[in-house]
């Protein structure tokens, strides 16, 4: 942790020479934060069972665990394509885009794109993992999708003939897409170079209120015409 302090002072040109003038407010930044997103209450849980998330339901329909498997394949066959293609190169690059693709998809993107106010906006922060079964740990859909970047990185590792600089790379890669996935992080998000303000700097005012009666018109600055008989006869 990292802090910085900013603020500026002003010295009078006559008068004490000791006496300083501060303008602005403390802030401290912080180089890597961890705050919980959302609270697990009553009311939430609610708001989900109202009606089905589709964003997070197709992990649970068929065909969707194999289509990981054939997307692999077929990222294989496009990047075999290109001429002068090595194996090692080939199979790190196919782990390193199933693995980017899957961060992005199932660990950075938040929210749901449609129907959002159906469910009271409780979706809004959270990711694609954190939707699925409804925050439920330890799914049969959760543990393939934990199954499949491992298998992927011990074949990466086995057809690069374990050359140290790419499995240094292809384990990065796969420990970044794993630490969100576990349990403990659930709803966790790690933020970097993020501004706090210093507590107690900026203390919220009473605002000014003329005093009781002060704009009330008084009734000698008010000329109200007679009303005489006759005219509300004719009105009528």
């Amino acid at each position: 942790m990292a802090a910085a302090t900013t603020s500026s002072t002003l010295s009078p040109k006559s008068g004490s020479p000791g006496l300083t003038v501060r303008v602005g407010r403390d802030r401290s930044s912080s180089i890597v934060k961890v705050e919980k997103v959302g609270e697990e209450s009553q009311e939430e849980t609610l708001d989900q069972g109202v009606y089905d998330n589709v964003n997070a339901e197709w992990v649970n329909r068929k065909g969707a665990w194999v289509i990981h498997l054939v997307l692999i394949f077929a990222g294989k066959v496009v990047i075999d394509t290109i001429p002068g293609m090595r194996q090692e190169i080939s199979w790190t690059l196919v782990n390193l885009l199933y693995l980017g693709l899957s961060y992005l998809m199932f660990h950075y993107v938040t929210g749901i794109p449609f129907h959002s106010d159906l469910h009271g906006g409780v979706y809004d922060n959270l990711t694609l993992w954190e939707q699925i079964d409804e925050g439920a740990q330890y799914t049969p859909s959760k543990k393939w999708l934990f199954i499949v970047p491992i298998s992927l990185f011990l074949a990466s590792t086995h057809y690069t003939h374990y050359d140290p600089w790419l499995f240094a790379v292809n384990l990065t890669a796969l420990i970044l897409v794993l630490i969100p996935k576990l349990p403990v992080f659930h709803r966790y998000r790690v933020r970097f170079m993020v501004d706090d303000d210093a507590s107690g700097v900026a203390t919220p005012t009473t605002p000014h209120f003329p005093r009781s009666g002060y704009a009330t018109p008084s009734r000698e600055n008010v000329s109200i015409p007679p009303i005489t008989v006759s005219e509300v006869e004719s009105r009528l």
